[in-house]
């Protein structure tokens, strides 16, 4: 494992550290006994810690925001640029940003333990969350006697979150705080200190209000798509159906799986999904017409008898894609083989009239 740059206080370096490790699945529970300990810590402190799970950046951006000083290792690149947290601690030297590179085979799946392996070599200390024994890191532990456990894992009864006791609503104003807090990239356990509210009930509520920037960019070219019909259409159209992909937690409605938009014009019914896309890959089948994906919009097509079309959007901004293909669902398997081009579904004038019945 290489060095390949350093961006911050190399001096953190010399320091006495100790390495935060967490298994990728975390319990909710969890939370309370990790954020106490980083409460115990002091600027005297210094802590290791990677940016790969939520429970990761979560220790991250509550360490940043305590002004405890940091050392975060990534691979490759530092990519998080606009993380107001980690400029202040940038610009206050305390923290240090350590690129790593690769050195196995790529494809060979060692990164995660040759990175784990190397971090664990530099730190005198180590403090773990929750580690399932079936995981990569339980092997790096065994034995190690400068390790410390948050919770014993055989003790399951952290698991369960705790409860929200207020059982209050939110209201706009805790809203406007847990917004402005979360854009400024300071964490749920600030949030939790200025709130009051439990970690579950804080995590619940940034999923349910927030977006990510995939899906804002799926709603983007929604709208571009609707304002096409608009605009060529008129009154004539009627939206029946806008599946909004909603979701809590692992719970989401069936009707997530049906296309985007139901119409209505002149009596008769027919569907939009809409896909927007910076770029074509090679794998059309893979990154953009799945079979799990196929499969469900067959059987809203047979079920309801509607047919359905995949408006495509190509380069540009979702707001205003380069290339327009419009792609009837019976032709895509068509396009996957390569028996016909996807040439041939484009649409220069972005007229709608074609997908009208």
């Amino acid at each position: 494992m290489q060095i390949v740059e350093t961006i911050g206080n190399l001096e953190l370096m010399n320091r006495e550290k100790t390495l935060f490790l967490c298994s990728k699945k975390t319990p909710i529970g969890l939370y309370e006994p990790v954020f106490q300990w980083i409460d115990s810590l002091t600027s005297k402190d210094c802590v290791a810690c990677f940016n790969s799970t939520d429970m990761e950046s979560e220790v991250l951006k509550a360490l940043l925001v305590s002004e405890i000083p940091t050392i975060l290792f990534v691979m490759n690149r530092f990519t998080d640029v606009n993380n107001l947290q980690i400029e202040r601690a940038l610009h206050d030297n305390r923290m240090l940003i350590v690129v790593l590179k690769r050195d196995e085979p790529r494809g060979s799946g060692l990164t995660p333990k040759l990175r784990n392996q190397y971090v664990l070599s530099i730190c005198q200390h180590i403090v773990c969350g929750y580690i399932n024994k079936n995981g990569s890191i339980f092997s790096l532990l065994v034995g190690r006697d400068n390790l410390r456990k948050l919770v014993d894992n055989s003790d399951l009864g952290f698991v369960a979150a705790e409860l929200d006791r207020r059982y209050i609503r939110w209201t706009v104003a805790q809203d406007k705080v847990l917004l402005r807090m979360y854009y400024m990239d300071m964490g749920i356990h600030a949030i939790h200190k200025q709130l009051g509210r439990s970690y579950s009930a804080i995590y619940t509520r940034i999923r349910s209000i927030t977006q990510s920037e995939y899906s804002l960019k799926g709603r983007e070219f929604e709208d571009f798509v609707l304002n096409l019909f608009d605009n060529q259409v008129g009154k004539l159209l009627v939206l029946k159906e806008w599946q909004g992909d909603k979701s809590l937690g692992k719970l989401k409605p069936e009707n997530n799986k049906h296309p985007d938009f139901v119409f209505i014009y002149e009596g008769k019914e027919f569907a939009i999904e809409c896909k927007w896309r910076k770029i074509l890959g090679a794998n059309l089948s893979k990154e953009l017409f799945p079979e799990k994906m196929l499969k469900n919009y067959r059987k809203f097509c047979e079920e309801r008898n509607i047919p359905v079309t995949i408006v495509l959007g190509v380069g540009g901004e979702p707001c205003a894609p380069e290339l327009l293909y419009f792609i009837p669902l019976e032709k895509i398997d068509a396009i996957v083989s390569h028996t016909q081009s996807i040439i041939d579904f484009l649409n220069d004038s972005y007229s709608i009239s074609s997908l009208l019945p």
